[in-house]
Parts: structure tokens; C-alpha cells; sequence
């Protein structure tokens, strides 16, 4: 898989964080001993974590090196670990699995998300957030562009059509394993500024690996059109902004 560039992906740090903080404040559990922030990325979710439960071990783990170089970089204190989230397991049963727009990395969530659940500690909690973008132009037009034939038998391998499911579907995949289940859904509308800030967006998350099957004459061509596609799709503010409406799922599900 293509890494992560940590630099692109922060352009949007803040709007980035926003729903991982909301998901965090909506965990109700206390002192929990362990904790793993699973797709940390660079780290600054797994200080959030660490700050608000100081005394808990808490680790951060992806499996990104690029992004876990800027995560130990920028807080040597914490604890990291490189690995696979299909396969990956904790070394401990924690009190809390928390992953902020992660596992629509990782297919097989019928089995992936069950077994994860099933490693908590009874009491415990798995709170994950899951983007749910995909049928919006920002999205769409990426898997459009894609199927075209001078490039599909490429790209289509690494097409996101749609890898996250419905809201009740993790209800009931999550629900026979749990107490209780909170659920909601909540669509930010992004102010973002530049020519074309959704492009920039989509570069830091699902461009990447589609771009890295490309020459570079064919990177211009397919972002060419992708511009073209956006700029129809996301009009200017009067004031030169556009708004990005960004649909995410949060789950939180206690063992």
C-alpha cells in the first residue's frame, strides 16, 4: 500500500480533529488501565487520549512508518507500534479500542470489528469514527475518473467505491457482543480556503494510491479532470471559501 505523507494529510489537521475529539468526550469510562488508538496516524489523537487519562498505558498503533516517524518525533513519551489493523491483536485486553477514521482501510469488517470488540475488557469500551463521504461528489468523482479505460485495469484494484456500510448494519454486527450501543451520525460543513481545497483534501486520504498507478503525464490528466468535476460540484462562497459538507459515523459500543 502507498504510504501516508503526514505533511498533506495535516493541512487539515484541525478539521481533522474535530471529530475525533467530539468521539473522545463521548466515552464515559473510568480509569481505564489500557488503551490503544488504533490508525493513529501522527500521534496527536493518542497525546488527546493520554492527556485525558494520564494514568492509563496507552499506545498508538498504524501502519504507516512515515506516520508513525512524525508521531514518535512529536511525542517521544508515548508508546507506537507498527502493524497490519487486519491482523493486528493487543498484547494486553485493554479497557477502551478507540479509532478515529481508520476501518474504512480495512475490508472484512463483519469479521475484523467483532474480534476487535472481543478483545476488551468486560466494562470496556470500542469507539471508532467512520467516515461516510463516499457517494459525494468529492468521493464519486475519484471512482468515476478511475473507470475510464485508459487507466481503469490499473486503478480498479484500488478503488474505494463504498467500504463503509449502512449505520444499522454495525448496530447489528456490534450489538450481540455489547450492553449498549451509542450511535450518530453528524455532517460538518468544512470551511475551507485555496483554488481548489477539496483536491488538497482528497490528496492527504484516497488520491494516493490511485495516483501512485500513474505516469506522471497520466497524474496530471486524471487530476485535470478531477478539477473539472469539482469546481462544478463545490462553487465558491461569495467570500472566495467553499464549504466541504463531510459526513462521518461514530459508534461507541460497551462490553
Amino acid at each position: 500500500m502507498t504510504d501516508w505523507n503526514p505533511t498533506q494529510y495535516l493541512r487539515f489537521g484541525n478539521e481533522r480533529l474535530r471529530p475525533a475529539i467530539e468521539l473522545i468526550d463521548r466515552i464515559n469510562i473510568d480509569s481505564p488501565e489500557t488503551i490503544y488508538d488504533l490508525g493513529c496516524g501522527t500521534g496527536s489523537i493518542t497525546a488527546i487520549l493520554q492527556e485525558k487519562w494520564p494514568n492509563a498505558d496507552v499506545t498508538g498503533v498504524d501502519a504507516s512508518p512515515n506516520m508513525l516517524d512524525k508521531a514518535s518525533q512529536d511525542y517521544p513519551e508515548l508508546t507506537w507500534q507498527q502493524a497490519d489493523l487486519n491482523t493486528w491483536a493487543p498484547g494486553t485486553n485493554p479497557d477502551i479500542i478507540y479509532s478515529n477514521a481508520a476501518f474504512q482501510w480495512t475490508p472484512n469488517h463483519e469479521l475484523l470489528l467483532p474480534r476487535l470488540l472481543g478483545n476488551i475488557k468486560d466494562g470496556g469500551i470500542f469507539a471508532i469514527q467512520l467516515p461516510n463521504n463516499w457517494s459525494e461528489p468529492s468521493h464519486a468523482s475519484i471512482c468515476e475518473i478511475s473507470r475510464e479505460p485508459q487507466w481503469n485495469d490499473r486503478l480498479e484494484p484500488h478503488i474505494m467505491e463504498n467500504p463503509v456500510a449502512e449505520p444499522l448494519y454495525y448496530y447489528d454486527l456490534l450489538s450481540p457482543f455489547s450492553k449498549s450501543i451509542d450511535m450518530w451520525e453528524t455532517t460538518y460543513m468544512q470551511v475551507l480556503t485555496g483554488d481548489y481545497p477539496v483536491l488538497e483534501w482528497t490528496k492527504g486520504t484516497v488520491l494516493p494510491p490511485l495516483l501512485a498507478q500513474l505516469s506522471q503525464e497520466e497524474q496530471k490528466d486524471f487530476i485535470d479532470k478531477y478539477k473539472s468535476k469539482l469546481a462544478s460540484s463545490y462553487v465558491k462562497q461569495n467570500n472566495g471559501n467553499t464549504i466541504f459538507p463531510f459526513t462521518r459515523m461514530f459508534i461507541i459500543a460497551y462490553k
